[in-house]
């Protein structure tokens, strides 16, 4: 796997830090997460990784961090500036300890600036990248897109690519870094060619939400409801695709794309269209026509999909479906939930004694889940 032999520490927040953890951890990186809890039913994301609770508040405990900190390539931090620092467990600190470390800090607004401090979500991150205003129907208030832009695609994903990087530039120079992933400026990279695009035809002069070709303003890039109540999604940008949905739905032949006069009727006529018809016989109509039309998979059903199943897109734990890693390398692709590592090379990582390590659990200094303590103690 292509992170085998990476260690990455993983301060335990919301779910950004830990899909962050989780994309490491599926390619192959060995992560601990150190929580609050020892049971964290909250965090969904902690399959494959080893666990530890600690109270950080505690000398004791700063300490066995910055032990594991010492044999570690990278940590993920979520927490507010100054959080880690108050804690004796700043980059200053432990980068000086290990030189190597990749200190990831994934936070909201960034560690500097008069916001960097203040609280926030997902939906104020996007907001203040300025990606919110885009989203949302013509004449209606921006849509919240539930929390995927700033927590997880510029938030998650965006800090897995730096810590990337980092550890690639590190294989020149020797160095770690701090990598700084604020969740307002990651979603804003994100959409890119959103703001680089804005001299295209595809944008009205007034680049009003919701009256553009991409963001439902033409009649033929959205979904429609079909017989049965479910949905389709039609893409039909070129104008051969177009011609085949023409032909398809018997539309005039002086239906335009085009002209905001035929936006409305084009509409109408999809609309009464496509609710002739169940969702699973559009499906067939469409099935072997380049014509960008699909049927929307109810995310509970998306693992039945032929192509879904024939590209191994989901894996069975328990009773769920759940996503394997993306994307597909040939030679050393990632693995969906792996077996969470030996806990007693953890054990062996912190260097405790084992009466070191009872009067800290003791204590309440330290936390492991009982079934990766007895062979130690």
């Amino acid at each position: 796997m292509p992170l085998k032999g990476i260690k990455v520490l993983e301060f335990v927040g919301l779910a950004p830090g830990p899909l962050c953890g989780k994309i490491l951890s599926d390619f192959g990186a060995t992560v601990t997460r150190i929580d609050r809890v020892v049971e964290n039913s909250l965090d969904v994301l902690q399959h494959g990784k080893r666990s530890m609770c600690v109270d950080l508040k505690e000398p004791k405990g700063q300490q066995l961090v910055q032990k594991l900190a010492q044999k570690s390539d990278v940590l993920i931090e979520p927490f507010r500036p100054g959080v880690m620092e108050k804690l004796n467990l700043g980059p200053a600190q432990l980068c000086s300890a290990n030189p190597r470390l990749i200190y990831a800090r994934l936070t909201g607004f960034g560690q500097t600036g008069r916001l960097a401090a203040r609280a926030g979500h997902d939906l104020n991150y996007v907001a203040l990248s300025g990606v919110l205003s885009m989203l949302g129907r013509k004449h209606e208030k921006p849509t919240a897109p539930i929390n995927l832009l700033a927590d997880f695609a510029g938030g998650s994903v965006i800090c897995a690519l730096g810590i990337c990087l980092a550890l690639l530039e590190r294989y020149r120079s020797g160095q770690g870094q701090i990598v700084d992933s604020s969740m307002v400026e990651g979603a804003a990279y994100v959409a890119s060619w959103l703001f680089m695009s804005r001299d295209l035809g595809i944008w009205t002069p007034q680049s009003d939400r919701g009256a553009n070709m991409l963001d439902g303003g033409a009649y033929f890039y959205d979904t429609y409801e079909t017989k049965d109540g479910l949905y389709m999604s039609v893409a039909a940008l070129e104008p051969q695709f177009f011609e085949i949905i023409r032909q398809k739905l018997n539309l005039p032949d002086d239906l335009s794309q085009f002209g905001e006069e035929h936006q409305q009727i084009g509409r109408e006529l999809l609309t009464e269209s496509f609710l002739s018809k169940t969702q699973a016989e559009w499906s067939e109509i469409f099935e072997d026509l380049d014509a960008c039309v699909y049927p929307v998979i109810d995310w509970r059903q998306a693992h039945q999909h032929d192509h879904n199943i024939e590209r191994n897109m989901f894996e069975q734990v328990g009773k769920k479906w759940l996503p394997r890693p993306a994307p597909s390398l040939s030679r050393t692709p990632g693995k969906a939930f792996p077996k969470q590592d030996n806990q007693e090379e953890l054990l062996n990582e912190l260097d405790l004694e084992p009466d070191e390590l009872k009067q800290l659990m003791q204590e309440g200094i330290l936390s492991l889940p009982v079934s990766h303590t007895k062979a130690k103690l």
